[in-house]
Formats: structure tokens, sequence, C-alpha cells
């Protein structure tokens, strides 16, 4: 099988990691990958230890891109190419000149310069070296349109493989696409579903919505978590109340409520205040950090910026509550993090904060793995902090212990060789 995929090592980030599990344990299903990726992607954020878990023999394909997020940066002065650029809040002239051009002349996203170079070169090897299944995984979407190419020409089986949603994703309200670009973008996704052998959805909620979209079968394998990477036992507890996130935590994920909670509850139990850390590990926004400071948590805060995957495996199995505030916008509603799986692994309680009726707040019930409340519910949140806080000064926040064997990496390569077989018999 060919897995054509943007994010690959050394990319960091959670991105990444779907693919490299599957394709350390799909060959024990009796499936080889071949992988091509870019070789000189403008990554984000770089984690040399990702690579670590793949196959010593995993043959890896590379073909140039070019990037026009240096020609971004350098227009605006922005140090970053995170998604976090693409916000409501208030931009300058430059800004929002990029925006509008990234909006209407790269679509469906930036990286759509890669497809032709790609095609071409893949084209000629999938001739040499034939294969059963091509696999593209997006964001970005522009990867699915190389796959489409490739499944015209050649009429090899395909499956483009959706991490997030495309056309409701949620931050595509804030790019000022014109209705032109908005019809083409419409047209690109309806004809990536229809044309396929088969959709992926890494989410139930998404899964429906393509099903109501096409009538090409639409099949759903989440995300998970590897337990070679939480075998041996946990950190000893170091007598603190560790509220600890992992990975990237966006502004527009701020939990203004919780803030609050934990600054009243700081200020009214001096031994609360001196055992609370917020461990940070990844990025953040100013504005996050910002919040907490104005509900006085300032000296509660542990910044440990990017981290290694195994460097945030750790800070997980070592948390007294693991916080997972999503973005705060409806659209967000069907969206799986994929830290929420290794958090499951983690046995350490989950304080969600979203959608009660989203697809985190599903998988964390059915886990029996912490709750999901509403970002403004702050009874909710206080009430399940003081429980929390209680247990730990009676011995310690217990661990959970309900059923995530069907999110193993193991068990979802097991479902994704099932359903490849299917496409090749």
């Amino acid at each position: 099988m060919l897995v054509i995929a943007y994010y690959w090592p050394p990319s960091g980030g959670s991105g990444v990691q779907r693919w490299v599990k599957f394709c350390k344990y799909l060959p024990a299903e009796g499936w080889t990958p071949v992988v091509f990726a870019p070789e000189n992607a403008d990554y984000p954020s770089l984690d040399p230890t990702i690579g670590a878990d793949l196959p010593q023999d995993l043959e890896l394909i590379r073909g140039a891109i070019w990037e026009p997020y240096a020609a971004y940066r350098k227009l605006t002065g922005a140090k970053s190419t995170e998604v976090t650029e693409i916000s409501s809040g208030k931009k300058n002239f430059k800004q929002k000149l990029s925006l509008w051009i990234r909006a209407n002349l790269f679509v469906p996203d930036p990286r759509v310069g890669w497809v032709r170079p790609s095609v071409k070169k893949l084209k000629n090897y999938l001739r040499e070296h034939p294969v059963d299944v091509i696999v593209t995984t997006g964001p970005p979407h522009s990867v699915h349109l190389i796959g489409r190419k490739l499944h015209k020409a050649l009429g090899i089986p395909w499956v483009p493989d959706f991490r997030d949603p495309w056309s409701r994703m949620y931050y595509l309200k804030y790019l000022p696409m014109t209705p032109a670009t908005w019809r083409l973008l419409r047209r690109q996704e309806q004809a990536v579903l229809d044309e396929c052998s088969t959709v992926l959805a890494c989410t139930p909620l998404v899964q429906e919505e393509f099903r109501a979209q096409t009538r090409t079968p639409v099949a759903c394998i989440t995300n998970g978590y590897d337990e070679e990477d939480f075998a041996g036992p946990a950190p000893e507890p170091d007598g603190l109340f560790n509220l600890t996130h992992t990975g990237l935590f966006a502004a527009d994920g701020n939990p203004v409520a919780l803030w609050q909670v934990l600054g009243k509850m700081a200020a009214e139990d001096p031994a609360f205040r001196q055992a609370l850390r917020i461990r940070l590990a990844g990025k953040v926004d100013r504005e996050v950090l910002q919040s907490m400071e104005d509900n006085g948590l300032k000296d509660n805060i542990i910044a440990l910026g990017y981290c290694s995957h195994p460097r945030a495996v750790r800070e997980q199995r070592a948390a007294s509550v693991l916080l997972l505030p999503l973005r705060n916008d409806p659209q967000y509603r069907p969206i799986l993090p994929g830290k929420l799986f290794e958090y499951l692994a983690a046995r350490r309680p989950v304080l969600g904060i979203g959608q009660t009726d989203g697809a985190m707040a599903r998988v964390i019930g059915e886990a029996h793995a912490g709750v999901t409340l509403d970002w403004a519910d702050a009874s909710a949140l206080e009430a399940f902090l003081l429980e929390a806080w209680k247990q730990h000064c009676s011995g310690g926040v217990p661990a959970t212990a309900g059923t995530i064997g069907p999110y193993s990496r193991r068990a979802t390569a097991h479902a994704l060789a099932q359903l490849l077989e299917t496409l090749t018999k």
C-alpha cells in the first residue's frame, strides 16, 4: 500500500502520529506500507523521537514541495504557521492581505502546489512498483487531490483518510473566501468523496456527516494510543495537585470559567494554592496564560513549552487531572482530539470542556474516564475540582478503569487491515 502524507517525521504534533502508528503495526496484519512525504516541508514543530516507532525497513519516498509560509512570515512578521493565525481577532492590513491570498489563491490549502509534481513522480513510481491500495491522509486536504488523480489514471483502489473535516472545518469561516472559491473547495471535496473507493473518517460524527453527503461507503477508525508508550510503572506522585494539559493550547479554547474557579479556590484555601500546579506541555497562546494570571494563578503555572512525545506521555501519567478544553466553536462538536486517547491510556481522570453532546463527551463517558462540562458551567467545574482535591488530600486521585482496548493502536491497525482487505478481494 502507498500512504501519501504531508506530516511525517521529523514533524512533531498529533497529526503525524496516526500513520506512524499504523505503519508500525500494519506489517503484523500482512500489509507493507510505502510512504510518500515531502522532503523539505515547513513544519511548525519538530520531534526527532516520533520516527523511532517506524519499522527500520520502511520504504520512504520524498518529493520536493514549495511552501508559501516563508513568504507569509516575511510579509506579516508572524513567527508561526499554526492555524491559530486564522481567527476572528483583529488583523492589520498585511495580515488581511495574506489571508485573502491564502484563502483564494491556494485552494484547498497552501500545500496545493505539491499536487502536480507529486502526481508526476508517483505515476512513474507506481508503474514500476504497483501497490494494492493508495491512502491519502489529510489535512492538508490537498493530498487527497493527489490520490484522486492517481486513482483516475491508474485505477488503483484509493482511500482518503480524514483526520479532520474538510469544508466543515471550524476555522474556514474566518478565511475571506469569495463565493467562487467556496464553490471550488466544495467541488473538490465532493469529487474526492464520490470518486474514491471508501472514505475513512476519524470520528463517528464526521462519519455521519460524510454519509449524508455521498453514496460512497464511509468507514470510521478513530485515533488511539500505543500500549508500548505506556509500558512500565507510572511516575511516582510528587505530592502536588497537578492539572496537566499536553499539546497546543489555543486562545479559542481558553476555558476562562476554569481559571476563575481555580483562582477562587486558591484564594479561599492556602493549602490548595500551595499544592496547585497547572502544567502546560506544549505551545500555549499568550491569551490563555494571561487569563490564568488575571485570576491570580501566575505562580501556579509550569509552562514547559513544546515537549517530545515521550515527555508528554510522562506528564500525562503523572497528572492528578488531565485538562482537555476544546475550541469553543459549534463546528468542533464532531472532532476528537488525538491526545484524548493517550489521556485514556494514562488512566488519569479527564476534565473535558466543550460540547456535552459532542464526540469527545461520548468517548469520555463510554470509557468512564472523567467528565465533559460546558465552558461556562462554573458550578460543575468547581464541584469536580473540589472532589478531585478531596481525593488528592485523602491519598490521591484514583486511576480510571474503563474499557479502552478498542482504541489501542494494535486494534485500530487490525480494523484498518480488515477495511483494506475488502477493497482488494
